[in-house]
């Protein structure tokens, strides 16, 4: 049986308030998970936590991204411990925060010296650049900032950047499907499937296809980030960013099975799914009780 080790990772810190004086919900993800019985469901029995700096809504001057330095002090206290878990043989299940975690998280790969693919389960890609953003947030710059674009400050912190390299990232489940927007990851060399092409190709053909891609570029494993606005709008609508359509909790168990079976799977951060817009709980329940069947196996 894989060994599994939560790490909580509460970071706001890559979001624009949506109200003046209200900081962003996501930083209470991991206790509201928590209250549900996610980690006994799932059998997991440590967990970490890895507090997050406070929440600003400052502009790093230089680099024109929100909290960059802040980011960047966390993602090197997040990293140091997926590469201890990932060392030792743990599999990190870490619970965020924004999307911004999944830097933290490539990094904590990166300094274990070897080469790591990344499936990128998201409702947006997250591929952009500041000058392109008009929230000046890094979790909408992710995907970018992790294979070594934009701002040096979280593209290359500590001269390890790219911390994954482009042609061996999948980004999965894009449905903002506006020209402009999609332009930048179109033109890169990461793989890319909105979500018209994954119903179209069909997820056991992606996801093998990323598997086989793993085995033939002899990487060291991969990583999983997923947002969960990647998911139907009706299944989870407690997400910073809404919008129709979206996976089933039925396709999202097709997409996530063969790669949580993976010999190379070596952990995953889930991310945006914010607590206080779901005040009775229900959406967030049904979730923890999926993800935690999917872990189980």
């Amino acid at each position: 049986m894989r060994n599994l080790v939560i790490i909580e990772a509460p970071s706001n810190l890559g979001l624009k308030s949506l109200q003046p004086g209200t900081e962003p919900g996501v930083r209470l993800f991991p206790e509201a998970l928590r209250k549900t019985g996610f980690a006994d469901n799932t059998g997991i029995t440590q967990t970490i936590q890895v507090p997050a700096p406070p929440y600003s809504m400052d502009i790093h001057a230089e680099s024109k991204i929100r909290n960059a330095e802040a980011i960047a002090h966390y993602s090197r206290t997040l990293a140091s411990h997926v590469q201890e878990a990932v060392e030792q043989g743990i599999i990190p299940v870490v619970i965020g925060g924004d999307c911004s975690i999944v830097l933290g998280n490539a990094l904590g790969l990166k300094n274990t010296g070897g080469r790591y693919g990344l499936f990128s389960i998201d409702g947006h890609t997250d591929y952009m650049l500041p000058e392109h953003s008009g929230t000046a947030g890094a979790a909408g710059m992710d995907l970018a900032l992790v294979t070594g674009n934009g701002p040096a400050i979280l593209s290359d912190i500590d001269n390890q950047g790219p911390y994954i390299s482009e042609e061996f990232v999948f980004a999965y489940g894009n449905r903002e499907l506006d020209d402009d927007y999609v332009a930048p990851i179109i033109d890169s060399n990461v793989h890319y499937y909105d979500l018209p092409a994954i119903r179209k190709q069909g997820i056991g053909r992606i996801t093998t296809d990323f598997l086989r891609m793993v085995a033939q570029n002899n990487l060291d494993g991969f990583w999983i980030h997923m947002d969960v606005d990647v998911l139907d709008n009706e299944i989870m609508p407690c997400v910073d960013s809404p919008q129709e359509d979206g996976l089933t909790y039925q396709e999202l168990k097709q997409t996530l099975q063969p790669l949580l079976a993976s010999p190379s799977f070596k952990g995953i951060n889930i991310t945006i799914l914010d607590p206080t817009l779901d005040p009775h709980g229900t959406y967030i329940t049904a979730f923890s009780a999926q993800l935690s069947a999917l872990l189980k196996q």
